[in-house]
């Protein structure tokens, strides 16, 4: 829950070249550029990410399946990951109510496959908590 109209949260998570940098804890994301457009649907970016002390590159193309309430970075690299981004009135509009998920595929299987979703599914969690955590006090602390 973050104490902010939708439309503050939705603009921060869709501005790729000023606002959504800004959100993405250190040390887990190192950096992020972006390729083309910058806000919202059709904007195409890089980044690189700190997974265990190695250095993962990812590259998406930002989509809006529903805009203002859903924004969606589909992976070009890694093919077939998708992270969601879910915005969500709550408390008569004054509130926001945000989700983030990641979907993919695992690449190993039986029980290396198994430890490889636990290992994935904690991370993402811990991420995704100080990515929200972030979130909340930008989107807060521009209240009026």
């Amino acid at each position: 829950m973050i104490r902010a109209p939708p439309e503050r949260v939705y603009a921060i998570l869709t501005d790729y070249r000023n606002e959504h940098p800004r959100i993405l804890p250190k040390p887990y994301f190192m950096s992020l550029h972006v390729d083309k457009g910058g806000i919202g649907e059709g904007t195409q970016i890089h980044f690189q990410m700190n997974v265990l002390g190695k250095t993962q590159n990812f590259r998406a193309a930002i989509t809006e399946p529903e805009p203002g309430r859903e924004i969606d970075e589909v992976y070009i690299e890694p093919e077939g990951v998708v992270t969601r981004f879910f915005v969500r009135p709550f408390g008569q509009g004054r509130q926001s109510k945000v989700t983030i998920q990641t979907e993919g595929k695992i690449q190993s299987s039986g029980v290396f496959g198994w430890l490889e979703r636990l290992f994935a599914t904690t991370y993402l969690h811990h991420v995704f908590r100080k990515e929200l955590e972030l979130l909340a006090a930008s989107a807060e602390g521009d209240r009026q």
